[in-house]
């Protein structure tokens, strides 16, 4: 499958711009739930109970599917800025199902599948959200912000020596990054 230069320079912005949207949206989560989870040893099943509110009020669209009040899309940037949209307000079912579609568009990235781990993770389904972690990481060993999410996301699960060792991988990847920064920040405040 040959695609010409603009194909590939249009890709190449979708990247950047989608790596700092992600990067903008996310951090702002990973630290609440690193509060949270110093505040109250209890917290580690809180996004379950916030998981079970949030699902009486958003009508949550089985994966690979569309919401019928949602356009057809067929642009991998227009489907990032709405699954991002999604996400940032917290409609996590509508952001997997976005995040899900971009993955069928290939070549996948470990950014897509950080992004659906992480919301698949606040959908309350980990363990799906672990085996996409994985997925990226395959695709990408070298993805620092990828780590970085498998280490919170064992972490808030409770498997603490997987976090510290995804986070410690984070962490030695570029110490110096924002993302090194929040890995060194999670692996100081782990039991």
């Amino acid at each position: 499958m040959t695609h010409g230069k603009r194909f590939w320079i249009m890709m190449a912005v979708f990247q950047v711009f989608f790596g700092l949207s992600v990067f903008a949206i996310t951090r702002e989560y990973y630290a609440r739930d690193i509060a949270d989870v110093h505040r109250d040893p209890t917290s580690l099943r809180e996004p379950l109970l916030e998981w079970t509110e949030r699902m009486s009020r958003v009508n949550p669209a089985p994966l690979n599917s569309i919401t019928s009040n949602q356009p057809a899309l067929d642009d991998p940037v227009q489907i990032s800025r709405q699954a991002d949209q999604h996400f940032a307000s917290k409609q996590y079912a509508m952001a997997a199902n976005l995040y899900e579609r971009l993955l069928a568009f290939g070549p996948t990235t470990a950014d897509t599948h950080n992004n659906l781990g992480l919301t698949l993770h606040y959908l309350g389904r980990s363990n799906e959200a672990l085996q996409r972690l994985n997925e990226g990481i395959a695709l990408d060993p070298a993805n620092q912000r990828i780590w970085l999410t498998l280490g919170f996301v064992n972490n808030q699960l409770g498997d603490i020596e997987a976090a510290r060792a995804a986070l410690t991988t984070a962490a030695d990847m570029d110490a110096a990054s924002d993302v090194g920064r929040s890995a060194k920040r999670m692996l100081d405040e782990l039991p």
